[in-house]
C-alpha cells in the first residue's frame, strides 16, 4: 500500500468532476481544501517537516485564510523561504500553527532571509519530501519519532550556508504568526549547537548537528552576525521587540556536494533532545539514508495493516493516501509533558476531537490498541494534571482547549475501550475522572436545567453520561451507572417534539439538521421523537437531498446571504464538513439499509479522488480521511457503543490487521464501482459461515477477527430490515425527560447486554484509589438508586 500513497492529496482547492445525482444536492458550507501538507512525517510521531511558504493553514502551500467556500491564493506558485518543523494536518482555524525552526538553504547573502523560492520536482512518499529551490539547491527531508533531518545538495557557490531561524513561528499571514516568550542557543562545538525556545508556553529543545566540518558556525541577531559569539539569551520577547535571531554554517561549496543537518527535539531539555537525536538516528554523520529507511519500513507496517483488492490504480491510491492521513496524528511524544514532571504517556494536537472520535480514534483501535490505550492514558493524565479532558489539545500551556466545539467526547474513546476488555487502563482511575469532567464547563448547566446549550453540547453530555455508566458497570459500581443512565436519558430534552429534530440554538459548523440524524445510545427512542420510522426515513431522505435538484456551490469569499440561504436547505454537507458524518447509517436504526448503500456510494465515489484536490474538505486530523477509509471496508463503527455497522463494501475483497488477528470482508456478486454509476445492495451475509441477518456486528466480533462475506446485488433486498442495531433502553427517564423516550421499538435491546464481552465480568466488590491516606479502600455497590440524582451505596463510592 505505501507505494500507492500520494501525500500531496489534498494540498490544494477541491477539484473533483462535477457531482452528479444525489451528491450534487449536498450543500458544502466549509473550505473546499484538505489543508493537508506533504511534508514528512513519521506515523503518529511527534515531528514533521515540510517546505514552508507561510500559507494558510499548516504553512505549506499558496491559500490565504479561509473560513467558507473556495480559499483564495496568496501565491500564484509553490513557495517556500525554508522548511519547518511542526505542523497541523488537515486542520482548520487552530488558532496558531507551529513551524519552528526554520532551515534555508541558501547561496545569498543572509540579509535576504525570509525570501522565498520558486519550488521544482517536488515530490513525497511517507517520511520523505524532496523540492528544488530555483536558486539551484536540491532538499531532501526525512524525519524520526522525535527528529529530523536534512539533506541539501548545492551548486558550486563561494558563499553558501545552511541557516536555522529559532526566532520563527506561526504563519506568514494577518496574527497568524506565533511570537516566543523566551529564548536561549547557543554553540557547544565544531557542527553541534542546542537551544531552547518558548513558544505559547511549551518549551521545544532542539540538539543540532550539521555535517560541515570547512564551514563556519555563527550566531546571528537581526540579520547580522556575531563572529566569535558563542550564546544568546532573550529573558522576555514583545511583538514590537522581537527580532529574527538564530543559528548559520557558511562557505564556499562544490557542484553537488552534499550538506547533512540533524536535529533531535524535546519539551523537556537539550540533554533529552540529544538523547532522541541519538535514539532516532545513532552516532555519527551521514544518517539521512539511514533514518529515512526505517521511517518507510514503520510506514509500509502501519500502512500493511488494511489491504484492499482493486484493478484500479487510483482507487488504490485514494484509499492508502486515506490510510496514510489517518495515521499522522495524533503525535505521541512518551515522557515528554512539559507541563507535569512525572514520565508517561504523553500526546498532543489531538486538534479536533471532535471529529476524529467517531472514525479515527476507532481506527486507531482497531489497527493498534496499543496506541489507543497510550492515548487513553495521555488523557487520563492530561484530565489528572490540568482538572478536565480536551476537546483539543496542542504542543501549547494555556485553557484554550475548545469547549465550545463539544462535550465529554473523550468518554467516547474510554468506553469503546472499556467494552472492548483491553487491558492496560486503570478503570477506576478513569471512571473518577470521567465522572468529575461530566459536571464542568456545559455539565453544570445540564445538570440543573435538564439540558444546555448550545443544544449540541445536551447531547454529548448525554452520551457522556451513558459511556461513564459503561465503566461504573465495568468496575461494579452498579449505583452509579444506574444514576448516569438515568442522566443520559436526558438526550431527548435537546428536541423539538413537534418538528422531531433539534431545538433551535447555535450550531457550531453547521445547522440543527447537521446534528439532528448523529448516531445516539437511543436512537429508537429518537426514532420515536420523529414519528417512527416511516416519518424518521422520510426526514433523513429530504436532509440527504433524495429528489431534490442540484444546488450551488459556495465560491470565494462567499457574503452572508450566500451562507444563510446554503444551511437552510437544511442538507447533508457531503463529507465537506464533519458534523453529519455518520448520519448516513441512522438509516440501519430505521431497517432501511439500502438508504444507506446509496449514501455512501456516492460520497465515496465522487467526494474523494486522486491529485493535489482530491479531498472534499479539511482532513481534519485524519477524521475525514479515516470515515473514508471505514465507508469503502462497508463497515462503520459507532463509537462509544461497541457496534459496528455493516453496509456494502466498494472493494471485491479487504483484510483489516485487527488486535485479534485479520478480519476479512468478501464479497460475491461484487461489480466494479464508478462514480455515478449503480448502487450496490447487500443481499445476504454470513459471518464465519454463519448467516447473518442482522446489519451490525459488536465490537468484540469484529475486533477478535474473522470474515464478513456479503453478497451484493443491483436492487434492495430484505436484509437488515427487520434486526436493526440495539439501543439502550429508557423504560425509566429522569424527572426532566418528557415522555418522548418512553416508546422503543420492541426490536432493539438493552446496549449493554448486546455489547459486553464475557470478559468484562461485573465483580461484587471493586478495589478503589487510595483515600489519599495511603489506605486502599473496597467498595461494595448495592446497586440501587433511591431518589433521581441520589444512590444507596455500601461504604464509599469509587
Amino acid at each position: 500500500m505505501i507505494d500507492h500513497v500520494d501525500p500531496f492529496i489534498g494540498t490544494e482547492a477541491t477539484a473533483l468532476p462535477e457531482p452528479t445525482g444525489l451528491a450534487a444536492s449536498w450543500w458544502w458550507p466549509k473550505p473546499q481544501i484538505g489543508n493537508t501538507h506533504p511534508g514528512a512525517t513519521h506515523p503518529l510521531g511527534m515531528v514533521s517537516a515540510c517546505a514552508y511558504s507561510g500559507a494558510y493553514p499548516t504553512g505549506y502551500g499558496r491559500y490565504d485564510l479561509s473560513l467558507e467556500g473556495v480559499p483564495p491564493t496568496i501565491y500564484d506558485a509553490q513557495l517556500a523561504s525554508g522548511f519547518t518543523h511542526f505542523q497541523q494536518s488537515g486542520t482548520g482555524a487552530i488558532r496558531k500553527y507551529y513551524n519552528y525552526f526554520r532551515v534555508t538553504p541558501m547561496v545569498e547573502p543572509l540579509d535576504v532571509l525570509g525570501r522565498t523560492w520558486a519550488l521544482t520536482e517536488e515530490q513525497a512518499s511517507p517520511g520523505y519530501y524532496t523540492t528544488t529551490l530555483d536558486s539551484g539547491i536540491a532538499a531532501e527531508i526525512t524525519v524520526g519519532p522525535k527528529s529530523a533531518v536534512h539533506r541539501y545538495t548545492f551548486p558550486q557557490h563561494p558563499n553558501a550556508r545552511i541557516v536555522i531561524d529559532f526566532s520563527l513561528g506561526g504563519l506568514a499571514i494577518p496574527y497568524g504568526s506565533t511570537i516566543p516568550l523566551r529564548a536561549h542557543l547557543e554553540t557547544i562545538s565544531p557542527g553541534v549547537a542546542s537551544g531552547v525556545v518558548v513558544a505559547e508556553g511549551a518549551p521545544i529543545a532542539v540538539h543540532v548537528e550539521c555535517d560541515a566540518p570547512q564551514w563556519r558556525q555563527m550566531l546571528w541577531y537581526d540579520r547580522r552576525l556575531m563572529p566569535g559569539g558563542t550564546r544568546l539569551d532573550f529573558d522576555h520577547i514583545r511583538p514590537t521587540t522581537l527580532r529574527p535571531f538564530g543559528l548559520m554554517w557558511a562557505g564556499p561549496s562544490e557542484s553537488g556536494q552534499t550538506i547533512e543537518l540533524r536535529i533531535g527535539f524535546s519539551l523537556r531539555g537539550v540533554e533529552q533532545a540529544e538523547r532522541n537525536l541519538r535514539a532516532d538516528c545513532g552516532p555519527g554523520p551521514a544518517r539521512f539514508d539511514s533514518r529515512r529507511e526505517r521511517t518507510q519500513k514503520t510506514w509500509r507496517k502501519h500502512l500493511k495493516t488494511i489491504t484492499v483488492d482493486t484493478p484500479s490504480p487510483e482507487r488504490k491510491t485514494v484509499f492508502s493516501t486515506a490510510l496514510y492521513h489517518s495515521l499522522i496524528k495524533p503525535s505521541f511524544a512518551h515522557s515528554e509533558s512539559p507541563f507535569w514532571p512525572s514520565d508517561g504517556p504523553f500526546a498532543f494536537d489531538i486538534a479536533t476531537m471532535w471529529d476524529i472520535y467517531r472514525t479515527q480514534l476507532p481506527l486507531l483501535t482497531a489497527l493498534q490498541p496499543e496506541k489507543a490505550v497510550e492515548l487513553a492514558n495521555a488523557l487520563l493524565t492530561i484530565c489528572e494534571e490540568e482538572g478536565n479532558f480536551p476537546i483539543g489539545y496542542r504542543m501549547a500551556r494555556g485553557s484554550d482547549r475548545f469547549s465550545r466545539q463539544g462535550s465529554a467526547l473523550a468518554h467516547t474513546f474510554l468506553a469503546d475501550l472499556c467494552q472492548l476488555g483491553v487491558p492496560g487502563i486503570d478503570w477506576d482511575w478513569a471512571l473518577v475522572h470521567m465522572s468529575d469532567d461530566l459536571r464542568r464547563t456545559y455539565g453544570e448547566e445540564y445538570l440543573l436545567r435538564g439540558e444546555a446549550h448550545p443544544i449540541t453540547h445536551t447531547l454529548d453530555i448525554a452520551f457522556g453520561y451513558w459511556c461513564t455508566a459503561q465503566v461504573a458497570r465495568h468496575v461494579g459500581d452498579r449505583a452509579l451507572a444506574t444514576q448516569f443512565e438515568e442522566l443520559a436519558a436526558r438526550w431527548v430534552n435537546a428536541f423539538d417534539p413537534t418538528t422531531g429534530l433539534l431545538k433551535d440554538s447555535t450550531y457550531y459548523e453547521g445547522s440543527r439538521y447537521n446534528y439532528s440524524f448523529r448516531l445516539q445510545h437511543d436512537m429508537a427512542g429518537r426514532i420515536e421523537v420523529s414519528g417512527g420510522r416511516e416519518q424518521f426515513v422520510a426526514q433523513l431522505d429530504e436532509f440527504f437531498g433524495f429528489g431534490a435538484p442540484p444546488v450551488q456551490q459556495l465560491g470565494i469569499a462567499p457574503g452572508v446571504p450566500e451562507l444563510v440561504a446554503g444551511y437552510q436547505l437544511g442538507r447533508f454537507e457531503g463529507l465537506n464538513n464533519e458534523p453529519d458524518m455518520d448520519a448516513p447509517w441512522a438509516y440501519h436504526y430505521a431497517g432501511r439499509p439500502d438508504r444507506t448503500a446509496e449514501v455512501v456510494h456516492n460520497a465515496v465515489h465522487q467526494q474523494f479522488g486522486t491529485g493535489r484536490g482530491g479531498l472534499p474538505g479539511n482532513d481534519d486530523s485524519g477524521g475525514l480521511s479515516s470515515w473514508f477509509v471505514w465507508a469503502s471496508l462497508g463497515l462503520f463503527p459507532v463509537a462509544g457503543q461497541n457496534l459496528v455497522l455493516v453496509n456494502a463494501p466498494s472493494f471485491a475483497a479487504a483484510q483489516i490487521a485487527v488486535g485479534g488477528g485479520v478480519f476479512s470482508v468478501r464479497t460475491a456478486g461484487f461489480r466494479e464501482p464508478v462514480a455515478g454509476g449503480p448502487v450496490q445492495y447487500v443481499q445476504a451475509a454470513t459471518l464465519n459461515g454463519q448467516p447473518l441477518e442482522r446489519s451490525w456486528l459488536r465490537g468484540a466480533e469484529f475486533h477478535a477477527g474473522g470474515e464478513l462475506l456479503i453478497e451484493l446485488g443491483p436492487e434492495p433486498s430484505d436484509w437488515g430490515t427487520q434486526q436493526v442495531p440495539p439501543s439502550s433502553s429508557s423504560s425509566s427517564s429522569s424527572k426532566s425527560s418528557t415522555p418522548l423516550a418512553a416508546t422503543h421499538d420492541t426490536a432493539t435491546t438493552a446496549m449493554t447486554a448486546m455489547t459486553e464481552p464475557a470478559a468484562l465480568t461485573v465483580p461484587a466488590t471493586t478495589t478503589a484509589p487510595s483515600n489519599g491516606t495511603g489506605a486502599t479502600i473496597t467498595t461494595a455497590t448495592t446497586g440501587t438508586p433511591t431518589t433521581t440524582g441520589t444512590t444507596t451505596t455500601t461504604g464509599e463510592t469509587p
